[in-house]
């Protein structure tokens, strides 16, 4: 009976989890994998009938401090990039950018590993472009967004649709920690041009 009622409380509680990959990098474009981890007893899944399976997701990132980045894009990768979607769109605005993909089950299944190590299979990536105002000592969070972050079947029924609230599906966050400052032209300009300054003085001088 006891062990009845665990196995009750381990399937009820089967949460899908979606991951934004953390970075540490010193280039200007960096590169940050987004994954879905489908895990089994949650109500979408490869070990769900037909019509069940995760076919369809909605994820919004927001990233702080805006400031620090020059622009971003958030496309379809790994086991999503050969799929061909029935809807698809990445809406942005300041400090935040999604990726919406509804792709049909029946000729465009897509094969996630069930119960795959984590973080999962990669779905998706962002690229972003720093602004001179990354810096090491402001990290870049990535912050999956709870209320607009979900998944579904490919008819988004509300029977099986995961989310934070109704507690099938997981969220873990992600940050870019930049490793080494890199000065924006206009400061190289600088720079050379005191240099230029200094090799003038010291010809003067000669």
């Amino acid at each position: 009976m006891i062990a009845s009622l665990f196995c009750v409380a381990a399937i009820a509680s089967a949460a899908d989890v979606i991951t934004v990959g953390s970075v540490s990098t010193n280039a200007v474009v960096v590169d940050v994998p987004v994954s879905i981890r489908d895990v089994s007893g949650s109500p979408l899944g490869m070990d769900q009938p037909a019509g069940s399976r995760i076919q369809s997701y909605s994820i919004k990132v927001n990233y702080a401090p805006a400031s620090a980045v020059q622009s971003v894009s958030f496309t379809r990768a790994g086991i999503t990039a050969a799929l061909t979607p029935t809807f698809e769109s990445s809406p942005s605005s300041a400090g935040s950018i999604s990726l919406l993909d509804t792709f049909q089950e029946s000729t465009n299944l897509i094969p996630f590993t069930l119960n795959g190590a984590a973080p999962g299979n990669q779905v998706g990536h962002l690229i972003f472009t720093l602004s001179p105002s990354a810096n090491p000592t402001t990290p870049i969070t990535l912050t999956l967004d709870p209320l607009l972050t979900q998944l579904t079947d490919e008819g988004g029924s509300a029977a099986t649709k995961e989310t934070v609230a109704n507690g099938n599906l997981t969220l873990v966050n992600g940050v870019i920690n930049v490793t080494t400052y890199v000065p924006a032209m206009s400061e190289w300009a600088l720079v050379l041009l005191v240099a230029a300054f200094a090799i003038i003085g010291i010809r003067m001088r000669m």
